[in-house]
């Protein structure tokens, strides 16, 4: 999935610890070879390119359930959050290295098979279809908090309640250490110096955007995350960090506020519902924070 994994456990008895965090990292590796679409022999890859065939693909449940969710998101944001990016991804990857803008021609023709809607799933038989010929799916948003949700619940399972997964800097927690109230979280990063630091237990927490990941090209800055609807980096500057109740709701969510900005994450993803989220937009004036919960 492009990123490290990290655990944390609080219990006196290392050798025990050591068994627990080795069994959720083989979960991490098991799931990284149906999620990743860097490894051409993962469960998404084959699906990915079933789409020049037009046959029905049967799932694992692994990937089933984060497909069906990213659908179901894909359809409250508009497409702001889009698992079929994959074309743009790879081309978008190609133009950060190269420090060039993709051409116009290549936008257009990885656009086309980008969209939510030709990702077929059969909940019944858990099947999936990509009925447009070149389709790429790509879980970059979602894969690691899922991932992160599962590596916590092999760890609670086996009696470790106590513990922080860092998802490449997403983070999910589960009971406090010993002591404490929760554990001590920086929210963004404090990239900002009203931002908190927050004690946190049994949530998931996810930064996303621009203001640190970025390409600058020619005079204008373009986001490692793409707009869905334009093909092109988001270029607003911004940051926003969820908190929610696990990994593939904050990973998700924060992928997708970072495309619908502010308002529109407080009316489709914040409002009557217990999560939160922390913005950070640049503004003439400077850095603006807006903090948003029900």
């Amino acid at each position: 999935m492009g990123t490290e994994f990290k655990i944390l456990i609080d219990h006196d008895i290392e050798k025990n610890c050591s068994v627990a965090a080795k069994n959720a990292f083989d979960e991490a590796k098991r799931l990284n070879s149906i999620f990743s679409d860097y490894d051409a022999d993962s469960e998404l890859s084959k699906l990915s390119y079933s789409s020049h065939s037009d046959e029905k693909i049967i799932l694992s449940d692994e990937l089933f359930e984060v497909l069906e969710f990213s659908k179901l998101l894909a359809n409250k944001t508009d497409g702001a959050f889009d698992p079929t990016l994959g074309q743009l991804s790879r081309l978008w990857r190609i133009s950060r290295f190269r420090m060039t803008l993709p051409t116009n021609k290549s936008i257009i023709r990885a656009m086309d098979s980008v969209g939510f809607e030709h990702l077929i799933l059969n909940n019944t038989q858990k099947e999936a279809i990509l009925n447009k010929p070149g389709t790429i799916l790509d879980l970059g948003g979602i894969a690691k908090g899922y991932t992160a949700d599962r590596m916590m619940l092999i760890l609670k399972n086996m009696g470790f309640t106590r513990c922080l997964i860092d998802a490449g800097g997403d983070i999910t927690i589960g009971n406090p250490p010993r002591g404490q109230k929760g554990w001590k979280i920086e929210i963004g990063g404090r990239k900002h110096p009203d931002l908190p630091i927050l004690q946190l237990s049994n949530c998931s927490i996810a930064t996303s955007g621009d203001i640190e990941q970025f390409v600058k090209i020619g005079n204008i800055q373009y986001s490692h995350i793409l707009n869905p609807k334009t093909g092109y980096g988001l270029k607003n500057i911004s940051q926003v960090t969820i908190i929610a109740n696990n990994g593939i709701t904050a990973d998700s969510y924060a992928t997708a506020a970072s495309v619908l900005g502010p308002e529109k994450t407080f009316n489709l993803l914040i409002q009557n519902s217990p999560h939160r989220a922390f913005f950070l937009c640049q503004k003439l004036s400077g850095v603006e924070l807006l903090v948003f919960q029900d």
